[in-house]
């Protein structure tokens, strides 16, 4: 690359950023994710748009893999685990069951409805079973639903990536029929579970590490915790694990570990994910060939609803048959399982490894994608609704930072008031802090002021605490507490943890 070239790189880099900045707007006053935009931009500037030629399958695997690292790290350290751990065996169950379920019933379809052969059939089912990440994380955490739908989605789709990709490998691979259903499921088990125990290990280990560790400078803190859930992702796919479980995992204990600086390390990693995601959904729109998609047109329109009204409730049925859920919770998950952008990555798969029809197939995939998320991501808030999804009270909680103060083996916590907190108008002295931890500091607008007892604070301030180390925990606890429920928080038995939930 010459530096004229990587000169037009740079200015057609930033001009499809700013694109896509601009679509992200657009996606949000529409209730759609932004993914569908990206890819339909990545058409536009495509073979059939301005012209510019991407058709390297193997290439694009690669940078799908990179991508899909950093989204899934972003998911993991911005999912709060006490939202998570109540529901955990729901999101495992329809990561692992749910897909199975999910790929049989497609690949019956796809061989009776469609006339495909079994092997491509089942492809199909494979390449269509895991939800997407990124639409999920950025559409349900735009929508205020109760924390036990929002923890098991967020979980099926940080840990459904593993199995899926597993079966997607073999069946393009060519030996599945020597390899036979019984090693293909020790396969995927052994892949998912040493994934998962790495991805633990790795992020047990780091974040020990770190709490112990001062570094010379903060913004290097964001740089080592996105560095270790790489790590645990290469370590993986080295030892011939699931380094995407790995990478969720160790992202998920990492970002739920009382770290310095975790909120400015999940404002970094949220950025790098949103760049990561424009790169991804973009080149694979580029690498889509439009000419290839109206041959391809009545067989997704087909497949997806099958996908969408079949096989998904049947999956989440079978999933969630063990666990206690009403029917109004399964219809709900049922719609909310948003395809998006992961099934085109898979689809790179047999592309790279030159399955027969495998361009076909990609169309299909890359039509259903954009075709069935237009029409469920934007129905979510109507459905969650209609069916009692979203929360009689919604709470906000403070938004609580904290950077060490080794000299002193104390903490600096960083409280924000944001909108809607129930911390506006509470005085200082009604925060009832534990002994021995001083509000320093109150930052309101351009001014600043030392804090006495009557200071009301006030909706954007900012407030500046100082708490031995053994006291922070308990700090930011109540702190919480008042954000959710006001000055007698005690009183209705808030103590800064999730609310319970009702289970109908």
């Amino acid at each position: 690359m010459t530096v004229d070239s990587l000169n037009v790189f740079l200015l057609a880099g930033a001009l499809v950023l700013i694109a896509a900045v601009i679509a992200v707007r657009v996606s949000v006053k529409l209730g759609l994710p932004s993914l569908v935009l990206y890819l339909l931009i990545g058409v536009a500037i495509g073979e059939s748009g301005l012209g510019i030629q991407f058709s390297d399958p193997e290439l694009a695997r690669s940078f799908a893999y990179a991508a899909l690292v950093i989204i899934l790290a972003e998911g993991g350290l911005t999912t709060h685990w006490d939202e998570v751990r109540p529901v955990f065996g729901i999101g495992m169950s329809l990561a692992t069951v749910g897909v199975v379920v999910s790929t049989a019933v497609v690949a019956v379809v796809g061989h009776y409805l469609l006339g495909l052969d079994w092997l491509p059939a089942i492809l199909l089912g494979a390449i269509f079973a895991p939800t997407d990440a990124a639409a999920v994380f950025s559409t349900l955490r735009r929508l205020p639903l109760k924390r036990r739908l929002s923890g098991a989605l967020e979980a099926e789709s940080g840990l459904n990536d593993a199995p899926a990709i597993v079966l997607v490998t073999i069946l393009s691979g060519g030996h599945a029929a020597d390899d036979g259903f019984l090693l293909i499921g020790a396969t995927v088990v052994y892949e998912l579970v040493g994934g998962a125990v790495l991805g633990y290990l790795v992020g047990r280990v780091g974040a020990a590490i770190l709490r112990r560790t001062a570094l010379p400078a903060s913004g290097l803190y964001p740089l080592v915790v996105l560095t270790l859930t790489v790590l645990a992702y290469a370590v993986g796919a080295f030892a011939h694990m699931s380094g995407f479980a790995a990478v969720y995992i160790a992202a998920l204990v990492l970002g739920n570990s009382h770290l310095p600086h975790r909120a400015a390390t999940r404002s970094f990693v949220e950025g790098l994910a949103w760049l990561a995601q424009i790169g991804l959904f973009v080149m694979l729109g580029l690498l889509s060939s439009p000419s290839d998609m109206p041959g391809a047109f009545v067989t997704a329109v087909v497949a997806g609803a099958a996908l969408t009204f079949v096989a998904r409730p049947i999956s989440v049925w079978a999933a969630t048959a063990p666990f206690m859920m009403s029917i109004r919770e399964k219809v709900f998950i049922s719609w909310a399982g948003l395809r998006g952008a992961v099934p085109v990555v898979f689809a790179t798969i047999p592309l790279a490894e030159g399955v027969e029809r495998a361009d076909w197939l990609f169309a299909v995939v890359f039509i259903v994608s954009v075709l069935y998320t237009l029409l469920q991501a934007p129905t979510l808030p109507w459905l969650a609704a209609r069916l009692g999804m979203v929360p009689a009270f919604p709470t906000r909680d403070a938004d609580v930072e904290s950077a060490p103060l080794e000299r002193l083996d104390a903490d600096l916590i960083h409280v924000r008031v944001p909108a809607g907190s129930k911390l506006h108008g509470v005085e200082v002295a009604e925060l009832r802090v534990p002994p021995g931890v001083g509000i320093a500091l109150i930052v309101r607008g351009d001014t600043s002021m030392v804090p006495g007892p009557r200071t009301k604070l006030l909706q954007g301030d900012e407030i500046l605490i100082v708490a031995p180390r053994a006291l922070r925990r308990a700090t930011e606890a109540r702190l919480r507490a008042v954000g959710r429920r006001g000055r007698l928080a005690g009183w209705f038995g808030e103590r800064g943890r999730p609310e319970p939930e009702d289970d109908d």
